[in-house]
Order: structure tokens, then C-alpha cells, then sequence
């Protein structure tokens, strides 16, 4: 079972983490998005300890409440700064320079993608799901009268300054519905919640989008084995940008379609996608 532990990584950042397997064992860092948690991943970290592994599945920066640095800073909560997080959670989990196996679900697959190019060194296999490549994703973007502009428009949505109220308002109704609709079952949105479902944490973890920081740079080629995950019910990335992906990636590539699963596949079925990640990590031992 998962063990709900605390990563330090500097004196004003410590991280709540969802942690199994044995230390010591090859890693595996699970990297959750919006607007979810940790225990996204709950299922994947047992089925990977089970398989040998080192799991852990990290409170990223602002919705652990022991590394949530001023909001009003929105530098704080800049990319380059989750991708410092991530490394340095690695460090101080005894990993030091050792390779590892790297996942990543929407924002935390952003950060996946960003990791794997810059460190490609020290990511022995890359999983994302649902984020395409960042360049297969604004490439999308761009298409006169495409969809995944349409598909994205609630990022703006996100910027203004009451979004958090706006997304906790009624009970935190909003997140609850759009949770729902994606096949998220209850009691993994209750867990959410108990992250999320409050002011401090919700202007956190919206931070991450008022700080600018996406991607929008040429990424790549990805140089890692790399496995991404695609639910063709997402609402909000389109077939044209996880189709695009391909064209990222210069390492072995699988691109896996889940029909009929929305935006929250770690959740919604959870049973497929520790199989197919268990499969993707033992392909490509560190």
C-alpha cells in the first residue's frame, strides 16, 4: 500500500508524497496535473512497488501545503522552477545522479516532456498521458479553425483573478462536474479535494498557469522511450495533437489510444494504465 510520506528538498520546500517499494529499487517519479493530486497515481504506485520498484508520486509545488511559496510571485511557480522540484525531489529520495523512469499527467506530463529533453541522460523511459509533445500541441493550436484551441480555452479562463473562487464556488462544483464527466470515480474526487479544495491550494495550483510558463519554445526531438497515453473522450486535447506527437520523438515510440476514457486516465481506469506503464518501464531498465 501507499505510504503518504514527506520529501525535503530545501529548507522552504517539503513535499507531501505518495511513496512505495523499497528504497533503493530503480525509481519511478509520477508527476500528477490539474486539477487533481497525488493520488492519481495511488494505483499505479502499488502495482509498480509490487513489480519491484521504487514509487513515488510527489504533492507537487503549491498543492503541498509545506512547499507553496508566495502566489503573488508568479515567477515562484514558473516551469523551470517544477522541473527544479522534480530533480530535486529525485536527490533527496537517494537517487542522486542515477537514471529513472519518468511519468507525467497533463501539467505534470508538460514537466515529462521538459525533463526528458533537457535530461535525457538520466530518463531511462518517459510515460505521458494525455499531454502531447508541447510542439505537437502548439503546432494544434495554430490551425486556423482547429479544435484544440477551442479545447483550451479555459486556460484564459484560469488567469483571471477570481479563478479560484469561480472553481471552489458551490461546494467546489465546477471541479467536481468536470471530474465526474471524465469518469473520475467519487472517492478519487473526494481525495482531490481534500489537495485541492481549498483557497490557498486552488490559487497555487492556478499559479501554475499564471506564471506563463507553458512550454512555448521548440522542444526536441525526444530522445527517450518514450509511451504516451491518449483517451480519445479528452476534452481537452484533440486527435490532432496527440496523433502529432510521433513527429517528436526521435526514441523508440508507442502511442497508445484508450477508447472511450476522457482526460483523467489514471483514474478511470486505473487497471490499463498500470499495465501499460508496467510494461513500458520493464522494456527500458535503468
Amino acid at each position: 500500500m501507499p505510504q503518504l510520506s514527506q520529501i525535503t528538498t530545501s529548507p522552504t520546500l517539503t513535499f507531501d508524497a505518495l511513496t512505495a517499494g523499497d528504497p533503493g529499487a530503480p525509481l519511478v517519479l509520477l508527476l500528477h496535473g490539474f486539477a487533481e493530486s497525488m493520488h492519481c497515481w495511488r494505483a499505479q504506485v502499488s502495482a509498480l512497488a509490487a513489480a519491484g520498484y521504487r514509487a513515488v508520486a510527489p504533492s507537487q509545488r503549491g498543492y503541498s501545503p509545506g512547499a507553496r511559496p508566495d502566489t503573488r510571485d508568479t515567477a515562484n511557480y514558473h516551469i523551470d522552477r517544477l522541473m527544479d522540484d522534480a530533480m530535486a525531489i529525485v536527490a533527496a529520495s537517494g537517487y542522486g545522479d542515477q537514471r529513472f523512469h519518468l511519468v507525467g499527467h497533463d501539467w505534470g506530463g508538460s514537466i515529462a516532456w521538459a525533463l526528458a529533453d533537457r535530461f535525457a541522460d538520466r530518463v531511462a523511459s518517459l510515460t505521458v498521458l494525455s499531454r502531447p509533445h508541447p510542439n505537437a500541441f502548439n503546432r494544434a493550436l495554430q490551425v486556423t479553425d482547429g479544435e484544440q484551441a477551442q479545447r483550451s480555452r479555459h486556460h484564459k479562463a484560469f488567469l483571471e483573478p477570481d479563478a479560484a473562487d469561480v472553481v471552489l464556488a458551490d461546494d467546489a462544483k465546477w471541479l467536481r462536474e468536470r471530474l465526474a464527466a471524465n469518469g473520475v470515480p467519487a472517492s478519487a474526487i473526494t481525495q482531490h479535494l481534500a489537495v485541492l479544495g481549498n483557497k490557498d491550494a486552488m490559487e497555487a495550483a492556478l499559479a501554475w498557469y499564471r506564471a506563463r510558463g507553458a512550454i512555448r519554445g521548440p522542444l526536441g526531438p525526444i530522445r527517450v522511450p518514450t509511451l504516451y497515453i491518449w483517451g480519445d473522450a479528452d476534452d481537452t486535447v484533440g486527435r490532432t495533437a496527440a496523433e502529432g506527437t510521433v513527429d517528436f520523438v526521435a526514441a523508440p515510440y508507442r502511442f497508445e489510444v484508450l477508447p472511450g476514457v476522457g482526460h483523467f486516465a489514471a483514474d478511470q481506469v486505473p487497471d490499463r494504465v498500470s499495465e501499460l506503464l508496467l510494461a513500458q518501464v520493464a522494456a527500458y531498465p535503468v
